[in-house]
């Protein structure tokens, strides 16, 4: 059966199906040897090349959950000299994370070769929810202090550099320096800039929770596949 292209390259695992859709607008994508157009249709039997390598519908669709130590990049790209999530894992398949951390945070990312999936976990108007424990370096607690940043993040924050305002979904202060934080949407660093904004440096940032996939007890570094089951 024929599928929609963007569809089809997503499942392959090269990309999400957001950035086939762009691949294909720049003419990077070629369907038996023709210049493939947004929204046609392809099948196993079409010979579909993404700068020129060939891509295949995935037949096993991968999912794995990881626990991010700091020091790792999120990214398919590989640096001389600069550790990746794609290290700690150890497998074949040509995978893509889900739900990146800058360098410096640690916590919950997943990986996936399915661009349906990632796209519907990640993209915005789904409003999948993201929870952070952040750990502020020498916060002195004040009913103020605490109240003001409360009521700032959730009403929405300047982070500057043209991203303008952002706000989080929620924002509870946990005690012993540390914040629960709640996103839907985010911009690059965005939680690192909400506190820089409102004079606090960030000490640790974790991730425990994207959607209802949890973290839990996974050790820092280690990772676990989930079945279509967990997945639904």
């Amino acid at each position: 059966m024929k599928i929609v292209l963007q569809k089809f390259i997503a499942e392959s695992g090269h990309c999400s199906r957001r950035n086939a859709e762009e691949l294909i607008r720049q003419g990077r994508v070629f369907v038996n040897g023709e210049r493939a157009e947004l929204g046609m249709k392809v099948d196993e039997t079409d010979e579909v090349k993404v700068n020129k390598t060939r891509v295949a519908s995935a037949a096993k669709k991968v999912y794995i959950i990881l626990n991010k130590p700091k020091g790792y990049t999120c990214t398919n790209r590989q640096f001389e000299g600069e550790k990746n999530v794609f290290d700690l894992i150890g497998i074949d398949e040509r995978l893509f994370v889900v739900g990146r951390l800058d360098k410096d945070s640690r916590g919950l990312v997943l990986l996936t070769n399915d661009g349906d999936w990632a796209q519907k976990l990640a993209h915005p108007k789904y409003e999948h929810e993201k929870e952070y424990i952040v750990e502020i370096f020498n916060f002195q607690f004040s009913i103020f202090k605490t109240e003001k940043i409360i009521k700032e993040f959730t009403k929405g924050i300047n982070i500057g550099d043209g991203d303008g305002i952002v706000k989080v979904k929620e924002v509870k202060y946990l005690g012993k320096s540390k914040f629960k934080v709640v996103l839907t949407e985010g911009k690059k660093r965005q939680i690192r800039r909400m506190f820089k904004a409102v004079g606090c440096e960030i000490k640790d940032l974790v991730r425990v929770r994207i959607g209802k996939i949890e973290l839990g007890s996974l050790q820092e570094g280690k990772f676990k596949r989930i079945n279509n089951d967990d997945i639904k």
